[in-house]
């Protein structure tokens, strides 16, 4: 059973022009939208809109993503921080500490 697309998920996005990217679900619209972010190109003070339908729940839950955004605590980094594995992982990708030699 796939994950619901609940606050603090990380989302693919299937659709649009972001098409191929991973967010954070912060917050949700309504039934049919939730707000999200990258920390990159959809920072915290400009999220993004989007229909579930065009979203694929991954497995990963930050809730403490969410939680550090509703007490005004959360920065772009901290974003980043958690889906720059992930993505980068979807690539094939090594982490800078898979990178390194020793």
């Amino acid at each position: 059973m796939k994950p619901s697309i609940l606050p603090g998920i990380v989302v693919f996005s299937k659709k649009g022009r972001d098409k191929g990217r991973y967010f954070v679900v912060l917050y949700t619209l309504d039934a049919e939208f939730v707000m999200m972010g990258d920390g990159d190109t959809r920072k915290i003070g400009h999220l993004k809109k989007k229909r579930r339908k065009h979203l694929t729940a991954c497995p990963w839950e930050f809730p403490e993503i969410v939680e550090k955004y509703q007490a005004g605590q959360l920065m772009d980094s901290d974003i980043r921080k958690v889906l720059f594995p992930i993505a980068n992982q979807a690539r094939g990708v090594k982490t800078p500490e898979e990178s390194r030699e020793g």
